[in-house]
């Protein structure tokens, strides 16, 4: 991952974990996924996040294939956590030489 693409990367995570630390002081894990099933606006953006995790998985399982990686770990976190599972799979990705020589390269 580029240094820019990383960057923005944990500034996602870091927002977003701090909002969500929030909403669950707020509401409890329970509360929030009660608050999802409140009426059907609601009902739709929790099945968007359903089918998106499940388009997360899919990459992630592959992509861990390919590059030999553990997939598990961030498979549960996704299951129970959402985003913050394929966002620490990228922001724990192994630094490949290829990645190395390309940051040189442009230095």
């Amino acid at each position: 991952m580029r240094p820019a693409a990383f960057i923005a990367t944990a500034a996602v995570f870091a927002a977003f974990g701090a909002y969500s630390l929030y909403v669950m002081w707020e509401l409890g894990y329970v509360g929030l996924w009660e608050a999802c099933m409140a009426n059907i606006g609601t009902w739709q953006l929790l099945l968007d996040f359903i089918i998106l995790s499940g388009l997360a998985l899919v990459w992630m399982v592959g992509d861990a294939r390919r590059t030999g990686r553990t997939v598990w770990p961030y498979a549960l976190i996704t299951v129970s956590a959402g985003s913050f599972g394929p966002l620490l799979y990228l922001l724990l990705a192994p630094r490949t030489a290829a990645t190395r020589q390309g940051r040189e390269a442009t230095a």
